[in-house]
């Protein structure tokens, strides 16, 4: 499963409620590491992503029934995801 739709909804959700800024300045390659341990909640709340991304308050409260580590994986994803983009744009 990927995330689809707005990553910028997605990104927004994350830094009001806080995520953003912690992930940041975590070792990501330590952390990417240890994700396979938490592949299911991880898939959980890309679906709940997937599903909620239309209504910002609904997505933050949907978001906040999960962990901060299922969290910061999230916002790791809509990094990579972000910079996948925008590699591709400037391919083209």
């Amino acid at each position: 499963m990927y995330l689809q739709g707005n990553l910028q909804a997605i990104f927004d959700a994350l830094y009001h409620m806080g995520v953003i800024d912690p992930v940041l300045e975590m070792d990501w390659g330590q952390a990417l590491d240890q994700m396979d341990a938490h592949a299911d909640e991880f898939f959980r709340v890309l679906n709940v992503v997937n599903s909620h991304q239309d209504d910002l308050e609904e997505l933050m409260l949907s978001l906040k029934k999960f962990d901060n580590k299922t969290l910061s994986y999230l916002a790791m994803e809509v990094a990579r995801e972000y910079a996948d983009y925008h590699s591709r744009e400037t391919l083209h």
